[in-house]
């Protein structure tokens, strides 16, 4: 037997070795799922996937950039290092029980309704599966996973890169749960968060205005000028707020008051200009209401930084895993649950359709802090459906799929996927190099990551 066939053999092995722990996969999502754990107190969920890991021989290091719920596990040694991502928080007031109509399990609870739960442990799936190939393969090389907390505005991975975890590694994997079966080289939106805390004079407002300041009319002058900018602004830009403390009586000249403002847009550098013109408006505001200005920077993304090198491998196994085949109890799910939303054009055979690869996105409106790391590392990612066609993330019906065996099996088309790729570099490692040669020639000779935070610690109570 030839080595080629032979690694041929090895790799339909672990790939088999997915389907045959399918219950067990399940089970342990299903806990993360039931646990519903907020950004940065996951701590439950993180003693699952990692001791997963530990149990399968991966070394693990825990509390990894000031984060006491970001860990790294890593198998084998050598080149290349191919790292896998895992996130597993969820949202505040997403709770849902597993079934085809709104019904929340407790009111008011959290709910994996971005999929997390599903995201990690098919991460760690993957992450053993390559292990396993490693070992029988007799192949040399470096499986690491990265715990990555707090994706839902927390931007856990945004301190692992600027603590330079991810100096050494090649190339990154990793995908989203999603409503189809889809890896294309598309790009998300760059966006930073920013609080302006005014402050002004208080004062009796009917009594003595005029030795009041309104901190309030700091505030809606500078969200004016916003306003008025948004008109001269390119076209994909996105810029939104919201009136965090507007003061407190109306009797009283608020002494102080807060907005908070998200900016978007496809380039980084478009971005940050669109950045410093609202903060432009924010100084404007306060000198004209005769008050004073502060910023908070809460958080900031880097828009993905594309590569089709990585892309077209992972697609080229999407293509040949295949989607999700429903069963007739999930056949039916699906379809009761489509009852409450527009599916548009899909139905619940699209779930085993596996999309075309595109390098063009109609138009990028998210965000992710995968963005970071796709600018220092080569990185590649694909969704899966977990959720039924035309399914919404940040729904209920997303947090309904999500704890059914629906989710599970959309799961272990990722695990497959990833697996399989992670094997194709590490069997070829000249896609790497073509992969690193394309970032660079992309991020540009002269480019150097700049966390958007700065110096910042990870805001480890924002759900607190």
């Amino acid at each position: 037997m030839s080595q080629s066939t032979s690694m041929s053999a090895y790799e339909t092995k672990v790939l088999s070795n997915l389907d045959a722990e399918f219950d067990s996969y399940h089970a342990m999502a299903h806990k993360i799922w039931d646990l519903a754990e907020l950004g940065f107190m996951e701590e439950e969920s993180v003693k699952i996937l990692s001791g997963k890991l530990e149990a399968a021989g991966f070394s693990v290091e825990h509390g990894v950039a000031d984060m006491p719920t970001a860990f790294i596990a890593s198998y084998g040694s050598g080149k290349p290092v191919i790292g896998l991502l895992a996130e597993y928080d969820a949202l505040p007031g997403m709770s849902q029980k597993p079934i085809a109509k709104y019904e929340p399990r407790e009111n008011g609870g959290a709910g994996h309704a971005c999929g997390h739960h599903l995201f990690g442990t098919g991460s760690v799936a993957a992450a053993i599966a390559v292990k396993e190939w490693l070992v029988s393969s007799g192949h040399s090389g470096t499986i690491r996973l990265y715990g990555t907390p707090a994706e839902e505005g927390g931007g856990g991975k945004i301190f692992m890169v600027r603590a330079g975890l991810f100096d050494d590694v090649d190339a990154v994997l990793t995908w989203h749960p999603g409503d189809r079966n889809k890896c294309s080289a598309t790009s998300t939106l760059a966006a930073a968060s920013m609080n302006f805390k005014f402050r002004g004079v208080a004062s009796h407002a009917a009594a003595a205005p005029e030795r009041g300041r309104s901190a309030l009319d700091g505030v809606e002058a500078m969200n004016n000028m916003v306003n008025l900018m948004r008109e001269h602004v390119p076209q994909d830009s996105r810029i939104h707020y919201a009136i965090k403390n507007g003061g407190g009586a109306a009797n009283i000249v608020p002494a102080y008051a807060e907005v908070s403002y998200i900016i978007r847009h496809p380039d980084i550098a478009t971005m940050q200009n669109l950045l410093e013109r609202v903060r432009r408006a924010a100084a404007g505001a306060a000198l004209g209401t005769d008050t004073k200005v502060e910023e908070e920077v809460e958080i900031g993304y880097y828009n993905i930084l594309t590569n089709e090198t990585l892309s077209r491998v992972m697609h080229d196994k999407l293509t040949k895993i295949g989607g999700v085949q429903y069963d007739a109890t999930e056949k039916k799910f699906a379809e009761e649950i489509m009852t409450t939303y527009d599916p548009k054009d899909r139905t619940a055979e699209s779930a085993a359709k596996v999309e075309e690869f595109t390098t063009v996105s109609t138009r990028p409106t998210g965000s992710t802090d995968v963005g970071d790391i796709s600018w220092v590392v080569p990185t590649a990612s694909m969704s899966a459906a977990t959720w039924v066609p035309g399914t919404s993330a940040h729904s209920w019906q997303a947090v309904a799929a999500g704890g059914t065996s629906i989710g599970t099996k959309g799961m272990i088309v990722a695990a497959k996927t990833m697996t399989s790729s992670c094997i194709q570099l590490f069997k070829n490692p000249s896609i790497v190099t073509q992969a690193k040669e394309e970032l660079l020639k992309k991020a540009g000779p002269d480019f150097k990551y700049v966390c958007l935070v700065g110096d910042n610690p990870p805001p480890l109570n924002y759900r607190k």
